[in-house]
């Protein structure tokens, strides 16, 4: 019996949505002239001696496997920088896995705890591979979601309206991708409570952790009974300005990263050696360089505000990683059409709110990790486009009257 091309696939993959980021960004590839303010990703290379570190690998034959859990010294490095940033305690050996970028420690996390029918608790807007990664692990995705006038913090009292018998887990990423919304400390109390009174064990994707402008971050495994039922993940795409290194690690309780590292040494095996050099430099003495982008982010995250609220876009000041996430409200158009249009009559690439869930509409996502010279450009050129959508609209208007 011949198999039909439909029956090959299996409905679970068959039934995920595309990445809504990947589907906008096909359109910018066939856009010449474009500025691109959509991707998430650091426009500062790599700094030099952290590259150099993976040169000199190279160079003394450092081209065979590691540990499936990562180089013993690197995994001692992650141990000292977690204790000395966050106040947190894991064991190198038997409590830290390397992977291959932080979203292998999210696929990796959830496919470890996941019975299949379990719940995970996801706040949008939020990272476009949590849901998606849950689904493939077996779990029903339930969204929570967080709002514009609570500054996209996750609320305790939307989080336990959410949770019944069957929840297993919640997904926490702060600072925010798309928003740049943080969780303070007295923000994370009351999240934290929620899942010790739960039994919840909490994902905490802290990739952005070194990119925040107005204090410390803080990590909810810091938290009373709460490191024994949390996964920290995070790496060095972010901060390091290494997101094609694909490099990351994970840290929590013991028997959880063991039963990781036995899907990651099945699937994975181990993170690349020369990412993982590089890595062991970045921690040792990549500190300064990672001050001083932030430095520059932050530079750009106050000019970026500035402009957005010039053009009468209401947008509340993000006190981390390198996005802002204005309402477009006031134009009439949905996130998608805003999106097309801008890229179509201006040739400036951000993406639509939607990308990361449905209260992402109404909202657009801007990167500012990218250099004052285009963002001044590429400003100027959305600033354009609103002003003739409220010219076209009050003519409109005018006609719709007479």
């Amino acid at each position: 019996m011949k198999l039909k091309k439909g029956d090959r696939i299996s409905p679970l993959v068959k039934n995920l949505p595309p990445s809504g980021i990947r589907k906008f960004f096909d359109l910018v590839a066939n856009t010449k002239g474009v500025i691109s303010l959509g991707v998430g990703e650091p426009d500062f290379v790599t700094p030099w001696h952290i590259r150099e570190a993976c040169f000199y690998s190279l160079e003394q034959g450092y081209t065979m496997y590691t540990s499936n859990w990562g180089m013993p010294e690197l995994r001692k490095e992650i141990s000292n920088f977690l204790y000395k940033r966050y106040n947190l305690e894991y064991n190198p050996d038997n409590e830290i896995i390397v992977t291959v970028g932080a979203s292998e420690a999210v696929d990796l996390a959830l496919r470890t705890i996941i019975t299949p029918g379990d719940e995970v608790l996801i706040p949008e807007p939020s990272y476009v591979s949590y849901k998606p990664c849950a689904v493939l692990a077996g779990a029903k995705p339930v969204v929570v979601q967080t709002s514009y006038k609570d500054e996209f913090k996750l609320k305790e009292e939307e989080l336990n309206k959410k949770i019944n018998s069957k929840t297993k887990a919640l997904v926490l990423c702060y600072p925010n991708n798309p928003t740049g919304a943080i969780m303070e400390k007295k923000d994370l109390e009351g999240i934290a409570r929620t899942a010790v009174k739960n039994d919840l064990i909490v994902i905490s994707d802290e990739i952005y952790s070194e990119l925040t402008y107005n204090g410390n971050h803080v990590s909810i495994a810091s938290f009373p009974r709460m490191r024994d039922r949390t996964i920290v993940i995070n790496g060095f795409s972010k901060a390091w300005a290494m997101t094609g290194w694909r490099i990351g690690f994970a840290a929590g309780p013991r028997d959880i990263i063991e039963a990781m590292v036995k899907i990651h040494q099945y699937t994975i095996l181990c993170a690349p050696v020369m990412s993982q050099m590089a890595a062991l430099e970045a921690l040792r003495n990549g500190g300064e360089e990672v001050e001083k982008m932030v430095k520059q982010y932050n530079q750009r995250r106050r000019f970026v505000v500035s402009k957005l609220r010039e053009m009468g876009l209401e947008c509340f000041e993000p006190k981390g990683a390198f996005y802002v996430f204005p309402s477009i409200k006031i134009t009439g158009m949905t996130s998608e059409s805003f999106a097309e249009e801008l890229l179509k009559q201006e040739k400036v690439a951000v993406v639509p709110g939607t990308a990361f869930g449905e209260s992402g509409e109404g909202h657009i996502r801007i990167s500012y990790a990218a250099s004052l010279k285009n963002l001044t450009k590429a400003l100027d050129r959305m600033a354009y486009f609103i002003e003739n959508l409220t010219k076209n609209k009050m003519v409109m208007d005018k006609v719709m009257e007479s």
